[in-house]
């Protein structure tokens, strides 16, 4: 009885439909307080602000037509990039010391947004299944990023027939 019921369980979670979430680990000297960006649907813009050629001050993102809260300060250069319908992040990379020094946000058409000044440790952060887009970030924050970590997922648009 007992082998049939772990049989049962077995063909169950092997028949359920498969999950594609993944977690690029925070990099970063981790410093100050925590925060985390979210929103729903599919991301369709970045914000990123640099201090004066030199580390990342702070980032946003935009969800469908809403803006997500900014992690860090809106201080500095700023640098924007819009999205195609269609078009997802699939690559965050860039340089780290006490800060996050340089940021370069990559999308699935191949293009870019670069912040920073590309000095430190070397990071690349991608999805671990081949549709898998960035969903949201995490971090630290103390006179700018101290760390950023990233969210991945395959998000479902036929779930809510919408492209966002």
């Amino acid at each position: 009885m007992q082998l049939l019921l772990f049989l049962s369980v077995l063909l169950a979670a092997a028949s359920a439909a498969p999950t594609f979430f993944s977690f690029s680990p925070s990099v970063g000297s981790g410093a100050g307080s925590s925060y985390a960006i979210q929103g729903m649907g599919r991301i369709t813009a970045v914000r990123i602000w640099e201090n004066n050629n030199a580390h990342i001050r702070g980032i946003q993102l935009r969800y469908g037509y809403a803006w997500s809260s900014i992690a860090g300060y809106d201080g500095g250069e700023s640098h924007e990039i819009e999205l195609f319908d269609g078009e997802f992040i699939v690559q965050i990379s860039g340089k780290y010391a006490h800060y996050i020094q340089s940021l370069m946000i990559v999308t699935n058409r191949g293009r870019s947004i670069t912040a920073g000044q590309p000095s430190g440790a070397s990071f690349n952060m991608y999805g671990g299944h081949p549709m898998a887009e960035l969903r949201f970030l995490s971090g630290q924050v103390h006179g700018g990023l101290t760390a950023i970590a990233a969210h991945w997922g395959v998000l479902d648009i036929s779930a809510n027939n919408t492209s966002d």
